[in-house]
């Protein structure tokens, strides 16, 4: 009789195991497959697929998605670029000059949706009655029921930062936003203002209202697209979010 099974040695113990076994490789094509493959027991709405991939079950919903970001998807599910007017005539002349009327995208139907940007890592929320303001390059999706109001920086410091333009969300539902790398949450109390550089500030508090500063010149700062020039300053009780990178946002066109 040929004996198909190899031993190993274990300690003080013999286990056998057949020789298909010890032949597969970890690199071979269905242990890849296995490792990579989605997940079928995630059903909640906003899942984390992967650090860098968000997914989002739809089940005849709709949800707001960053243009661009959709990598793939399973069933029956529509798209539809956001219209100037989406979120009021108060937001009209900020989505014009900011660009960010064409930044959204409503997906809506049936099924499994994967969205990612540029490979940055994704981090859900949940807002329960709560706001908060993000980068507007850094929010990927939130849920139909998030209220989203373009705030605007007035200094010349931030349009030649390219961090004029933050989206407040706010009411209740999941929100999905992305930084490079680990982020780290700062806490801002009275005592002690917090000041960040704006192309590496992602987030903060939905009630407080930074302040733009620099301690250099006009002249000097033209040509500048980011660095120590300037900062941000937050003041009050809160927190704000930064990345360990510097990201500088070009307004689309």
């Amino acid at each position: 009789m040929v004996n198909n099974h190899h031993p190993i040695q274990c300690k003080k113990d013999v286990i056998w195991l057949p020789k298909k076994l010890l032949i597969m490789s970890k690199y071979s094509l269905e242990s890849f497959i296995n490792e990579t493959k989605e997940n079928p027991q995630e059903r909640d709405y906003f899942e984390l697929e992967k650090p860098q991939l968000l997914e989002i079950n739809l089940n005849n919903q709709s949800v707001w998605t960053k243009r661009g970001s959709m990598v793939g998807y399973i069933g029956n599910i529509n798209f539809e670029r956001q219209g100037m007017l989406a979120g009021g005539i108060g937001n009209l002349l900020k989505k014009a000059i900011s660009g960010e009327g064409t930044r959204l995208m409503k997906a809506e139907g049936t099924g499994k949706l994967y969205v990612a940007d540029s490979g940055k890592k994704v981090r859900i929320l949940y807002l329960n009655n709560e706001a908060l303001c993000v980068n507007g390059n850094d929010v990927l999706a939130h849920e139909q029921s998030i209220k989203s109001d373009i705030t605007m920086l007035k200094s010349i410091a931030g349009m030649l930062s390219g961090g004029l333009f933050q989206v407040k969300l706010s009411g209740t539902g999941h929100v999905a936003i992305t930084t490079h790398g680990e982020p780290l949450t700062l806490m801002i109390t009275p005592d002690n203002p917090v000041f960040t550089d704006p192309n590496a500030t992602v987030a903060w508090s939905g009630n407080l209202t930074p302040e733009l500063k620099t301690n250099v010149s006009f002249k000097s700062l033209m040509g500048r697209g980011s660095g120590e020039e300037f900062q941000m300053k937050f003041s009050g009780n809160g927190w704000v979010l930064i990345q360990p990178y510097e990201e500088v946002y070009a307004v689309e066109k």
